[in-house]
């Protein structure tokens, strides 16, 4: 395991090092990018598509937020105020477009919409020139036999790894900026984020590359 601290822009450096000493394959190689929820999945991934991009490598991004359940499902299930916790997530469909990208040249997938809160089916295309794809996602290596199945799908793992003080920090921030006061951000940080925080942290597999912030 490699294990490296350093800043957004130089974690996706990393990234894309990494991508490029991987052995060539006849199939798509699909990049596992894990972490905590507040540890910068989204900025650090979409940094390593562009400078991969940049060294003429077209590449795809698939991230597990599109798998989501609708609002309305969590709140008949009783489990809105958990969302973003592994069972919250649709991981049959996720587990089926995994192996569309590795099957299928052109593959139609979710993406999430923060400001609605909301999955949106069909809202990105990953064509057939996409033979690398980023799948960020916060519980792609937890040890729970849903998400463990994935394994042997990853051409690489990797793992974004955030002190507890600090993701503390970005979680409260993170509900303040969608306009929650300083106290009700803290609650909502620390009664769901922060224990999915923990259980990621605590119950992840090894990763082939480790990236400290």
């Amino acid at each position: 395991m490699i294990d490296v601290r350093a800043a957004p822009a130089e974690l996706a450096k990393r990234i894309v090092e990494a991508v490029e000493r991987l052995p060539a394959s006849p199939t798509r190689q699909l990049i596992a990018i894990a972490g905590p929820p507040g540890s910068g999945k989204s900025t650090i991934t979409e940094l390593a598509k562009r400078g991969l991009e940049k060294r003429g490598r077209p590449t795809g991004i698939l991230a597990m937020d599109g798998f989501h359940f609708d609002n309305l499902v969590l709140k008949d299930r009783g489990l809105l105020e958990r969302k973003g916790a592994p069972e919250t997530f649709d991981t049959a469909g996720f587990s089926s477009v995994l192996q569309r990208l590795l099957d299928e040249d052109e593959v139609a997938v979710p993406t999430f919409d923060r400001t609605l809160d909301k999955a949106i089916a069909a809202s990105a295309i990953i064509g057939p020139e996409h033979r690398t794809i980023l799948v960020e996602g916060n519980y792609l290596l937890l040890r729970q036999p849903a998400w463990q199945a994935f394994g042997a799908r990853w051409a690489y793992r990797i793992f974004l790894d955030v002190p507890f003080p600090e993701l503390e920090r970005r979680l409260i921030d993170r509900w303040i900026t969608h306009g929650l006061d300083a106290v009700a951000a803290r609650t909502r940080a620390m009664t769901n984020d922060f224990p999915n925080a923990k259980l990621v942290i605590g119950q992840s597999e090894p990763a082939d590359l480790t990236l400290k912030q």
